[in-house]
């Protein structure tokens, strides 16, 4: 269960929306903002910082296409028709101008949403990611710098091929999450027996693994759209989140490439800042959503 700051669950929905359906989750009142979840996770993630956002927003928390409880189609894993699932679900709640959080692959899919729907969107939190085209592919490299640091992201080539990924996985949802969200923490016992039973429950249902590699499959079609993307700079607000032992400063650096107003912030955490270190995550995010309007 999520619950709001009265400490009362938060309601759950369905939406037919941009050819599929997302299941979500809202609470709170005042001016909105959608949280956008990662992989391997789900809106779940986000459950320490729903209630430090519900006394002065109203927050919807979304299943991205293919994760969580939202319904798995064949394709549409690209970050554009991803960021236009959450742009008609949004509407759709009657929501005509909102921010945005995102983190890892959530926050991949909020870039692209401010960029794609300017007109609703006021202000982008980016956590924790790293952008195809303009860095991601880089750290896929075997060097010595890169395995030094911890950022040899070496499933990623794994989970391109074909069928591979699919059969050695299958039966072993729980160790490979588990696997992912403890090593890619700075604090790895934040990785609790609930989250990983919610995360594990939703990636074993049919189609959730599968779902979960198309993410990572529509990678280079991500790169050109965030090439192409990138050729106007957003407008609006970035707040740029990351975590020292992860992606860290590499978080601000990407945005002023996307951005002209981007302030940036690194916690002493790994890569689910929401999960690890939530009531720092609050207090940087909150002021800044207060500064927007």
């Amino acid at each position: 269960m999520m619950f709001d700051h009265r400490q009362e669950p938060v309601r759950t929905g369905r939406a037919a929306v941009n050819g599929t359906q997302l299941h979500y989750r809202t609470a709170g009142s005042g001016p909105a903002v959608v949280l956008l979840h990662g992989v391997p996770k789900t809106g779940y993630h986000w459950r320490h910082l729903v209630p430090k956002l519900t006394p002065a927003h109203t927050v919807v928390v979304p299943d991205l296409r293919g994760l969580g409880d939202s319904a798995r189609p064949a394709d549409g894993f690209d970050s554009a028709t991803m960021s236009d699932d959450i742009a008609a679900l949004m509407a759709g709640l009657g929501h005509e101008t909102y921010a945005v959080m995102g983190e890892d692959w959530g926050a991949v899919v909020g870039y692209q949403l401010a960029a794609r729907h300017r007109d609703r969107v006021d202000a982008l939190v980016f956590a924790e990611a790293l952008l195809p085209g303009f860095g991601f592919e880089e750290h896929t490299a075997l060097t010595p710098e890169n395995v030094a640091s911890g950022m040899h992201l070496w499933h990623l080539g794994f989970y391109f091929q074909p069928d591979v990924p699919e059969m050695l996985i299958a039966g072993h949802e729980r160790e490979l999450i588990t696997y992912m969200l403890k090593t890619e923490r700075s604090h790895p016992d934040t990785a609790t027996p609930d989250a990983v039973d919610e995360y594990v429950r939703c990636y074993s249902m049919p189609g959730g693994i599968r779902a979960m590699l198309a993410v990572y499959r529509a990678m280079l079609v991500d790169a050109e759209q965030n090439r192409q993307t990138a050729r106007k700079k957003l407008d609006i607000p970035v707040l740029a989140l990351g975590g020292a032992a992860f992606i860290g400063e590499r978080n601000e650096a990407q945005m002023r490439l996307m951005a002209h107003d981007v302030t940036g912030h690194v916690f002493a955490a790994g890569h689910d800042l929401a999960e690890e270190v939530p009531d720092e995550v609050a207090d940087v995010t909150l002021p800044f959503l207060a500064a927007r309007r």
